[in-house]
């Protein structure tokens, strides 16, 4: 077992058992639950629609090749450039450059998950560069010093209470502040920082092929300002993000919307493509999008798991899982996290590491049940599972155990060899660990049923 996996088995033991934690992500994820039953009405066919937007994210994955030569070539018509980055690293060089160049003090960031992936907060920080999370969930996880817990909701783990407190630590709020009065202090603080950033940085909900545009999609306005108001504009984007046409987005938003936060719409939505133009007045002067593969292309290369690159992040699967409400955003210590997270990164970050993590489900099938996308998220696990077996990441003692257990449960004979008792004792001795200290391990009864059945069949 790695150390990443003994780490999350031991985080996972002490939030499931954090009562306070499994309140307040219980209320939270309660009344996403009822906000998505009535966004969900807007759609006559929602089945429909699924199947839809399923197969145009199938049919781009298999062509990605070509649809972002595509989006290439018609965004940089209009004066914007485009940066491919093989991995974090590359990412993090081109950016910096960039921001050198231009003698950037200050950045204005809005909520993007793929910043996190190649942790750029980080990175500006080492150079000096002040980096300001504007999204209200993700500034009060960034002046928490903790990472997003949600893909969605990024401080979904924290009550109004908590929040309230911390607002108090760090600016002398009211203690018993509320959320519209915590929301009210910090406009008013982030509206100063737009005005005085170098650079706004950005991610990308959808890449739109046909017109070379980014679609950014997001409910506070911080999107719109972290690209309107500095010179510069930064887009960073995984590049499965891309959907074929302009038209595609009617049915795209809806979905990620209804999915993500219960919304038939979201509040602001902005497609960019480019830079300012002559007869413009607003946006910025230069615009860059870093399209980044960090092993994106390790993943598609799997034939089955490749459908997992249709994601469109709208977190249903993770406020569907039950392993996810259990244990929390934080438990994975990955950037995504849930089951999309698990399909993912072991692809993303590599087998031997995360593997654990295809293992962590019930496999009950709500995160398939629940996808827009219908990613068969359940079934990408089990063909993880496979592949860990395959790609020989598993310890000779896990080898030899499924090798006797598969030996006896395929032999009637093997099975009943041994009476129940016997079993009893073998079961304590190789299973009383992995079965963990708070469950009782099953009793095997002194006879089989096929024994039982040929005793009375006499």
């Amino acid at each position: 077992m790695t150390t990443i996996s003994k780490k999350f088995t031991k985080d996972s033991e002490i939030k499931a058992f954090d009562i306070n934690h499994r309140n307040t992500l219980k209320f939270n994820i309660s009344r996403y639950h009822k906000a998505v039953n009535r966004g969900k009405k807007q759609f006559n066919d929602l089945e429909f629609a699924r199947n839809r937007a399923s197969n145009i994210k199938h049919k781009i994955i298999n062509d990605l090749e070509n649809y972002l030569t595509e989006f290439e070539s018609n965004f940089t018509k209009r004066g914007g450039k485009i940066i491919w980055a093989e991995d974090s690293n590359e990412a993090i060089k081109e950016i910096i450059k960039i921001l050198k160049k231009h003698n950037t003090k200050n950045v204005v960031k809005s909520k993007s998950m793929t910043t996190e992936e190649i942790e750029l907060n980080h990175s500006l920080e080492k150079n000096k560069i002040e980096s300001l999370e504007t999204d209200l969930g993700e500034y009060i996880v960034q002046l928490n010093n903790q990472k997003p817990y949600h893909i969605v909701t990024p401080a979904m783990h924290l009550s109004k209470e908590d929040i309230a407190k911390l607002f108090n630590e760090k600016f002398k709020t009211p203690e018993n502040s509320s959320p519209e009065e915590i929301t009210a202090f910090v406009r008013q603080l982030l509206r100063e920082k737009f005005t005085e950033a170098d650079v706004g940085i950005t991610g990308a909900n959808f890449l739109i092929s046909d017109i070379g545009g980014v679609g950014l999609t997001e409910n506070e306005g911080n999107g719109v300002l972290s690209m309107s108001f500095p010179k510069i504009h930064i887009a960073i984007t995984g590049i499965e993000k891309l959907i074929p046409s302009l038209e595609d987005l009617n049915l795209f938003w809806p979905l990620l919307s209804t999915h993500g936060t219960g919304q038939n719409i979201t509040v602001y939505n902005s497609i960019i493509t480019g830079p300012k133009q002559e007869n413009e007045i607003d946006g910025p002067e230069e615009m860059y999008v870093v399209l980044l593969d960090n092993n994106r292309t390790n993943l598609l290369s799997k034939e089955k798991q490749r459908r997992a690159l249709s994601c469109i992040r709208c977190g249903a699967c993770l406020n569907n899982c039950p392993v996810y409400k259990n244990i929390g955003g934080h438990a994975y210590s990955t950037t995504y996290s849930g089951p999309i997270g698990s399909v993912i990164t072991p692809y993303l970050n590599g087998m031997n590491d995360y593997k654990h993590l295809s293992f962590a489900s019930s496999l009950c099938g709500r995160c398939t049940e629940n996808c827009p996308v219908k990613i068969p998220l359940h079934q990408l696990l089990l063909y993880n599972r496979n592949a860990s077996v395959k790609e020989s990441k598993t310890k000779f003692s896990e080898k030899l155990m499924m090798f006797a257990w598969k030996k006896v449960m395929l032999n009637r004979f093997l099975m009943d060899i041994v009476g129940g008792n016997t079993k009893n004792i073998a079961i304590k001795m190789f299973f009383k660990k992995i079965w963990g200290p708070r469950r009782k391990l099953p009793k095997i009864q002194p006879k089989s049923f096929r024994k039982l059945w040929k005793e009375r069949r006499k």
